[in-house]
């Protein structure tokens, strides 16, 4: 099932058309409003960019104002495979109707993700048959990497950031994403955050719009766009 969803943006810095898209999928129980506060930080870096923040597929119940991509009661793999199964659909729509709405193509695309927002990024841009820009995950995991090789459509480049003090996602989630991608023939860069928790540092958001930066940059170059 395919739910519409939509939440805050920010236009380009410079004004007019954008000639990139950056889509933000924030965490569990949060909404598309504590993402995009990222945007301003990125707009200089970033200064011909859209960014768009949905909120997530339903409401979480215990929490007032938040949203989940699916709901999540541990990191059972079935359970996360399952739910971002479910939930991809719905991406995959929002994705195609903001390059439609812009008129951009997939290589200037970017997304990131925080939690479970990284979980769906990972998921469905690995997933979609024309490569995006690139993949920012933050403070997340790479869900059903056993099956990688065998779904994996396009090989975008890929940032992984996770704090070592992560109590909710342990940080050798990091490190399997890593090694799964490694596993298809694919590859990520990646740091680690030394004393974050779940959150993500100066360090991480400073390196995720250096790597946006250089990323949409060197599609621009090689797609002439």
């Amino acid at each position: 099932m395919t739910v519409f969803i939509d939440g805050p943006r920010m236009p380009p810095a410079r004004g007019g058309k954008p000639d990139s898209l950056v889509i933000l999928l924030h965490g569990y129980g949060s909404n598309g409003a504590d993402l995009i506060s990222l945007a301003p930080y990125w707009a200089e870096a970033l200064p011909g960019a859209a960014f768009v923040s949905p909120n997530a597929i339903e409401p979480v119940p215990q929490a007032p104002g938040g949203y989940q991509w699916f709901p999540l009661s541990g990191l059972d793999p079935r359970e996360l495979e399952y739910g971002v199964r479910a939930a991809a659909p719905s991406v995959d729509s929002f994705i195609d109707r903001e390059l439609q709405k812009y008129g951009l193509p997939p290589e200037r695309l970017a997304l990131v993700g925080f939690s479970q927002g990284t979980m769906m990024a990972l998921h469905v841009g690995l997933r979609r048959e024309r490569a995006i820009a690139g993949i920012v995950g933050l403070s997340g995991a790479l869900v059903g990497g056993a099956k990688l090789k065998e779904e994996m459509r396009s090989k975008p480049a890929i940032l992984l950031v996770h704090g070592d003090r992560d109590p909710m996602i342990p940080i050798p989630a990091m490190f399997d994403a890593a090694e799964s991608l490694a596993s298809a023939g694919h590859g990520a860069l990646w740091h680690v955050s030394y004393g974050i928790p779940h959150s993500v540092g100066p360090d991480g958001i400073e390196l995720a719009v250096d790597f946006l930066a250089m990323q949409l940059k060197t599609k621009a170059l090689v797609g002439g766009n």
